[in-house]
Parts: C-alpha cells; structure tokens; sequence
C-alpha cells in the first residue's frame, strides 16, 4: 500500500515539473524577425494545408485513392506544426525556453504520430501509384473504396498504438533531471530525464524505429522498382515522362523524410553525433515537410491546381 502511495506521489511531482529546452540562441536584436518569420511561416502552413484540404473536401472529382491518402497527409502535417510552432512562438515572445511535463509529452506524442503517419501514408501513396502506372486496367478493382479505408485505418491504429506505449513507458516512470536536450520535447529526450534503467525503452524505440523505417523503405523500394521496369519496357517516351513526373516529386520527399527521421532517431541513442547536428535534422523535419507537401502535391496535381486557380479567379472577378 505505502509503494503505491509512493509511486503515485512520483508521477504527480514528476507531473507538475517544469522542464527546460535548449536555447534558441537568438539574439536580442533579431528576436522580433524570429517571431514574425515563426508567426508567417505557421500561417503559411495553415494556408496551404488548409485550402488543400477543403479542396478535397468539396470537389466530388477528388474523391480518389490519391487525393484521399494526400488528405491524410495533409492532417499529419497540420498536426505536426501545431505541436512545433506555437510552442516555439511562445518560447521566443516569452525568452523562456520553459514547459511542463505534460506540455511537453504532448507535444512529443503529437509530433511522433506526424513522423510515423506522414512515412506511412506516403509509403501507402507510393503504393497507390504503383498500381495506377503498372496495373491501371485493375486500379478500380485494388484500389477500391474498402481497401482505402483498410490502409488508413491500418496507419492511424498502428502509429497511435506504436506512439501510445512508448511514451506510456516513459511518462510511467520517475525523472531525476529537467533539461530537455533538443529544441522540442521528444521521446528519446524525455528518455535522458530518467534516473532508472531505460533499456526496456531503448529496446522498444529500437523496435519501432526499425519497423516503421523497414517497412516504409521495402514498400517504397518495391514499387518504384516495378515502375521503373514497368516504363522502361514499354519504351514509350510519355508514358516514363508522365511517371517521372508522377512519382520523381514523391520519391524526393520521402528519401529526405526518411533519411531525416532515420538520423533524428538513432542521432539519440549514438553519442558520438553531434548535438547541434541533430538539432539541425530535428527542426528541418518539422519545417520544411509542413510547407511543402501541399505545394509539391497540390500545385503540381492538375485537378487540385485547376480546382484552387478557378476558385481564386471567381472570388477576384466578384469583388
């Protein structure tokens, strides 16, 4: 009875601590052109994902596999920056560098659900496009409607499982220090809080890591193998255009994605990396993604292009 009282009163401490990021190290003179640029850069974000959204949302046309999974892209995304931007918004208008534990393991979880789904969907995308370029006499029989629906489940209940207990076991136990080693609160930093033994944890992160970077890796790997072969033994000079065109734009957001939180992952668990290099990857997989999927995706998909340009024109023509 006494050990559980015990235990209970640690996690409340250990819940009402407040924790420290590392610094931004912004200068004084240049925190007001780090707070615009953090506010615009936000909005911009917002803008883009959320006019790619309602697009979607209200053209009948684009309720396609594609435009489906690239809607659910775009939710990891905005999900993404909204647990970075405002938190770091605050940090430079405020000077404090500053959180609460439970601030601080949400943001964490939310920004492990982003990394984890935005792999996923684009590994189920490449996918998507490896049977519209390869099997296109069977892409309404694969990809129906069911199967769609079986894929995105598929994602969110595996990532929101995979997120869920890893920090279960981290938030679960006692914490002896209070500087969070990175710019943002993550697990693998949440983990370095830890007096106890944390190899249970390591051994789990190791497993999700290899999991969710393997698979999307093999999948991604496979289909555009067998598009590539797929065009070249066609021969036909539009049909490889139209699939570089297609697939090149996917094939070098998911290789900097992957190459990013594959570092960001094991940079943690290695202490030979440097920490201002794993800083660096940390916050460009956070910046960068957000704001240009929508623009890589939407702007260079023709339906979304035509259906965006055409409702910009008749709220200009009616002003």
């Amino acid at each position: 009875m006494g050990g559980k009282t015990s235990l209970n009163n640690s996690n409340l401490t250990c819940f009402m601590t407040i924790l420290t990021m590392e610094s931004l190290d912004i200068p004084p003179s240049s925190v007001f052109s780090a707070f615009i640029f953090g506010i615009l850069t936000y909005c911009l974000i917002l803008l883009f994902n959320s006019i790619l959204l309602v697009t979607i949302v209200v053209k009948r046309d684009l309720h396609k596999p594609m435009y489906i999974l690239l809607f659910n892209l775009s939710i990891c995304d905005l999900m993404g920056a909204t647990a970075f931007y405002p938190q770091l918004i605050c940090s430079i208008l405020s000077q404090s560098r500053e959180i609460s534990y439970p601030a601080c393991a949400l943001q964490g979880i939310l920004l492990h659900i982003y990394g984890g789904g935005s792999l996923s969907f684009l590994s189920v995308m490449a996918y998507d496009r490896y049977i519209a370029i390869c099997k296109p006499l069977r892409y309404n029989n694969l990809m129906t409607q069911g199967t769609l629906v079986k894929f995105i489940f598929m994602v969110w209940s595996i990532n929101f499982a995979l997120v869920g207990i890893s920090f279960t076991l981290t938030i679960s136990t006692e914490i002896c220090r209070t500087n969070i080693v990175d710019t943002y609160c993550n697990n693998p930093s949440l983990m370095k809080l830890i007096c106890e033994d944390t190899r249970v944890m390591n051994y789990y992160g190791y497993f999700t890591v290899i999991l969710v970077q393997s698979f999307s890796i093999l999948i991604v790997s496979a289909t555009y193998i067998k598009i590539l072969f797929t065009c070249l033994s066609t021969k036909q000079a539009k049909s490889i255009s139209k699939a570089v065109q297609t697939c090149g734009t996917h094939l070098v957001v998911f290789l900097s994605f992957e190459i990013n939180s594959l570092f960001l992952m094991t940079s943690h668990r290695v202490e030979a990396v440097s920490p201002h290099l794993r800083r660096a990857f940390g916050v460009s997989i956070i910046i960068f993604p957000p704001i240009l999927n929508p623009l890589i995706y939407g702007l260079k998909t023709r339906e979304i292009r035509q259906t965006v340009f055409k409702f910009i024109q008749r709220k200009v023509s009616s002003l």
